[in-house]
């Protein structure tokens, strides 16, 4: 297994961030080569989580839209602390796990043509996060 984590820095707004580049810069890092095995993508925060998502065409504002649809930024929440609605943050893994594990084949992402691998992140209190990319060969 080879494993490392990066840091993304997200601002002050929600944000849907493709992490695709940097997989692949990590994928072509791996000693030995990666071959055919599994990229496992983990983000350890409480108040973001990963999709795998066209982006580019406005499917990443959708999803962000959808999501303040579903998860409104509001008083509704009982976990009050952070900024206005923050509670709503902490409910977003349960909708976008904080994981995703996507196929690697011959060294390179088995993703679909328009697919990225992306970190939602809707916390505006905190503007830095950590991912961590690890392949297990097969």
């Amino acid at each position: 297994m080879h494993s490392t984590e990066i840091e993304i820095r997200t601002g002050g707004s929600a944000v849907v961030a493709d992490l695709t580049r940097e997989v692949e810069r990590f994928l072509a890092d791996v000693p030995g080569g990666a071959e055919d095995g599994l990229l496992h993508v983990w983000v350890p925060h409480a108040t973001a989580g990963l999709a795998v998502l066209e982006t580019g065409a406005g499917s990443d504002d959708d999803l962000l839209a959808a999501l303040d649809e579903l998860l409104p930024r509001d008083d509704r929440w009982r976990h009050r602390h952070g900024s206005h609605g923050h509670g709503r943050d902490h409910v977003l893994p349960a909708f976008l796990p904080p994981y995703a594990t996507v196929p690697v084949l011959g060294g390179a992402l088995a993703l679909g043509t328009w697919q990225s691998v992306c970190l939602v992140d809707t916390n505006i209190d905190n503007a830095v996060r950590r991912v961590r990319f690890s392949f297990l060969a097969g």
